[in-house]
């Protein structure tokens, strides 16, 4: 009982509160474009190093929903059906807008939906959400690498949740969709950097500890 009193849960950011970082969550950024979050519930269980609710905390126009098949999720499906967004999902396609080189086509506010899942889960989400798969795909180039020190990503090219979205409110800045100060994107990622920076430090730990070898055995010898 002592040992789940000391794995007590935040849950805004869903960490350990031994590892909570929500002090770093200081002012979530106001954005035009409402950015949907769906997690795979593996993810969702990924307490010690997702993004997902981390950037779900950062923005403030932007709400998060668990699951797999979103066809006849009530959220979602009121979203799609809301005239005044224009919906899009994040997801790379040889036909996806890239955001670094074309506009968004609508005059309507954006909707972007991102999935927050590995690359596999995040096709069968995509394939059994009948509602999702004929939005447009938007994705953006890059030569930025994963700060993700402690996550071994499957591509060199492959970002966060987190950093894939600060990627996306960058070129929305550059469209002039957005209007979000050059403080508040320098900014976007402290919680994450935080987070990195604590699971280094305790694989450190951890490591030193492991491979410590006791007095008392040469004592003993």
């Amino acid at each position: 009982m002592q040992i789940e009193s000391q794995r007590e849960i935040c849950y805004k950011c869903y960490r350990p509160k031994s590892s909570c970082i929500c002090e770093h969550l200081i002012n979530p950024i106001k954005t035009n474009t409402k950015f949907v979050i769906l997690m795979h519930p593996k993810e969702f269980r990924k307490t010690k190093n997702g993004t997902g609710h981390m950037t779900n905390n950062s923005l403030e126009n932007c709400e998060l929903h668990v699951g797999i098949d979103f066809s006849n999720h009530k959220r979602v499906n009121e979203l799609l059906n809301d005239k005044n967004y224009e919906a899009y999902v994040l997801y790379p396609d040889t036909n996806s807008i890239k955001l670094n080189t074309q506009k968004l086509p609508s005059e309507k506010k954006a909707l972007i939906f991102i999935i927050d899942s590995t690359w596999p889960c995040s096709k069968k989400m995509l394939r059994l959400s009948k509602n999702l798969q004929n939005l447009k795909k938007v994705s953006f180039e890059h030569d930025k690498s994963s700060q993700f020190k402690i996550k071994t990503q499957p591509n060199q090219y492959c970002l966060s949740t987190i950093e894939s979205t600060l990627c996306i409110l960058e070129q929305l800045n550059n469209q002039n969709i957005e209007d979000i100060s050059k403080s508040s994107l320098e900014l976007f990622l402290k919680p994450f950097e935080e987070m990195v920076e604590y699971q280094v430090k305790c694989a450190i730990d951890e490591n030193n500890i492991r491979f410590k070898v006791p007095y008392k055995k040469f004592v003993n010898l």
